[in-house]
């Protein structure tokens, strides 16, 4: 190998130096840490730091915050004060009791203010971005409108905008005509991809093949519906103050399903002073015959062609929502027997989970080029690590229904694994009762786990996978072809 594949063709990325990156070892070492900024000495001793607000920050990005907040010594040192709540633990999500997003935002814009933020920043999708997107606006921030950020997240809105600067690449869709438990009206045509108007983790998403099917997917407890009403409201009243032309969120949306065998990928980039710039495209593998996401991979197999043609349209779609600051992620499809690509939805925010991708295989720190860019600094500026992998994947750990649920590793599992993998990432979820119900309801799924590896290529990366399974005592993430494999229509991170 005579140096590591870019993300994207180099006239793609202008957020990578430019310089090669050296081949990895057949054991790579612990990361080093990226720099924020490079100044003399005398600077470093004088300039103190500077504090920023992050919302919303959990799995990814609280080790992300830890790591940069623990860099001592390195030249202007960034200080972080976070709020927020963990929508998946308790105690921590009985906030979502009478959570008012606006009030929350006040309430950290006069935190901002008082502790001199100078800057704030959540890749949170359910309240962070958004929350992020109104404390800026108030303290006068570098950040997206508040406006762009309800345009992106507002599901059936992005697609009329869409239809409008690139209808190439838009589904068909509508609204379904009917409130959350209310009958599902004749005439709607079948097969069709039904999800939320506004939701995140593919959360109610699913192809249905009739009537009966949708009428038995939109049918909702008083427990369910408690839940998707204090998840959906927040953002609803703001947009209904801020963006009314789009309607409301407390609807289920039908999308033109896409067929089977069709690959899905994603385009991580940011924008700053209104200039789109990519970051990388990484595939997404899912479990066979499902909607849900086994691995995700970097970097990616896509045609570097079609990698232009996806950038090309996330700035049509940025444009016209007005999304001029910020990180993006860009869910799409690419039918290799027919060339479409296809708009599944753009996220206003860093996806989080791929940070240690890059970071892996192209010695690129996405979370501190967003805190770079929450403080209006330029995030090209920021040096490159040493690479550590040829290749890296995020391996996602599922049970389906009628499938035993592994157990939770315990601390002498999660030892072994450490002592096996020094640089790899664990996460754990484990799920009962109520809790593990709803999972497999609303997403058809139980994610109970992700590991991160990288490896020399994707041949050790599998026997990495397969060895880091065994200690954790959990079936491997690997059924499936060597290819990306086909992709039910309307899936998301994690």
């Amino acid at each position: 190998m005579s140096g590591l594949p870019p993300a994207l063709p180099p006239e793609l990325s202008p957020g990578l130096s430019p310089e090669p990156s050296p081949e990895p070892s057949h054991d790579p070492p612990a990361r080093p840490p990226a720099v924020l900024h490079r100044q003399p000495a005398s600077a470093q001793q004088a300039q103190p730091s500077r504090r920023l607000g992050w919302l919303f920050a959990y799995d990814w990005d609280a080790q992300a915050m830890a790591a940069l907040q623990a860099r001592a010594g390195t030249p202007a040192p960034v200080a972080f004060d976070h709020a927020g709540f963990d929508l998946f633990s308790f105690p921590s999500n009985a906030a979502l009791v009478g959570f008012d997003l606006e009030r929350f935002a006040a309430r950290q814009a006069e935190r901002g203010r008082r502790l001199g933020w100078r800057g704030v920043l959540s890749h949170h999708e359910q309240f962070g971005a958004l929350a992020a997107a109104l404390v800026a606006e108030r303290l006068g921030l570098p950040g997206a409108t508040p406006e762009s950020i309800l345009a992106a997240q507002h599901k059936l809105h992005a697609r009329r905008v869409l239809q409008q600067v690139a209808p190439e690449a838009n589904l068909a869709s509508r609204e379904l005509p009917a409130a959350y438990g209310d009958p599902v009206p004749e005439g709607l045509d079948y097969p069709c991809f039904v999800k939320p108007v506004k939701a995140a983790f593919s959360v109610l998403a699913r192809r249905v093949d009739s009537r009966a099917e949708l009428h038995a997917h939109t049918r909702f407890g008083r427990r369910e519906l408690w839940v998707i009403r204090r998840l959906v409201e927040p953002f609803e009243r703001i947009c209904r103050a801020r963006l009314p032309q789009a309607g409301s969120a407390h609807r289920m949306l039908l999308e033109e399903p896409v067929p089977l065998g069709v690959a899905q990928y994603n385009l991580d980039g940011w924008v700053q002073d209104g200039q789109v710039h990519a970051l990388g495209v990484v595939d997404a593998l899912m479990y066979p015959g499902t909607q849900a996401f086994m691995r995700w991979e970097f970097p990616s197999r896509l045609h570097a062609d079609v990698q232009r043609r996806a950038l090309d349209v996330a700035r049509r779609l940025l444009g016209a929502i007005g999304y001029s600051h910020g990180f993006f992620n860009l869910e799409f499809f690419h039918d290799a027997a027919s060339d479409r690509l296809s708009v599944i939805e753009c996220n206003p925010r860093l996806a989080s989970q791929f940070a240690d991708l890059y970071q892996r295989v192209l010695g690129v720190d996405a979370h501190a080029m967003a805190v770079a860019l929450a403080l209006g600094d330029d995030p090209q500026a920021l040096p490159r690590a040493q690479p550590t992998a040829g290749v890296a994947a995020s391996l996602v750990y599922r049970s389906f229904e009628g499938e035993p649920v592994p157990a939770a590793p315990g601390a002498a599992r999660q030892a072994a694994f450490r002592a096996a993998f020094a640089d790899g990432l664990l996460f754990s979820f484990p799920k009962r009762g109520h809790a593990l119900e709803r999972d497999f309801k609303w997403t058809g799924s139980h994610r109970y786990g992700i590991v991160h590896l990288g490896a020399r290529d994707r041949t050790q990366l599998r026997e990495l996978c397969a060895r880091a399974s065994d200690l954790l005592g959990w079936p491997a993430p690997y059924r499936d072809p060597a290819t990306p494999s086909a992709a039910p229509h309307g899936s998301h991170p994690a």
